[in-house]
């Protein structure tokens, strides 16, 4: 399992945000974010947003310090990008399922 994290460079609402990924599946970086301890609405698209005071958090769980650049990268080589106000794939592939909306 890896898991990937920028540095918390993104702001927003008064703090800075890195974004947590996977390069496999959803399903591998909602157990690694639940492990963590981060709620399912902090999940976006393809990413969680992960508040500047628990990226440290991330890296000691596993996470893979990445640049910004890099989390684009991984996401779209895997097939597991979705850039916003994109129309969803009406039948995702089984390895990436959508996650269902009332998860979230």
């Amino acid at each position: 399992m890896t898991i990937y994290v920028d540095p918390p460079t993104w702001p927003g609402h008064g703090r800075l945000w890195s974004h947590l990924v996977s390069d496999v599946s959803y399903e591998e970086l909602h157990a690694f974010a639940e492990a963590m301890g981060v709620p399912r609405r902090a999940f976006e698209r393809d990413h969680y947003d992960l508040p500047s005071h628990r990226y440290a958090d991330a890296v000691g769980a596993g996470a893979v310090q990445v640049s910004s650049r890099e989390v684009v990268r991984l996401l779209t080589l895997a097939g597991l990008r979705r850039r916003k106000g994109a129309v969803p794939h009406a039948r995702p592939h089984p390895a990436h399922p959508t996650p269902h909306p009332s998860s979230s």
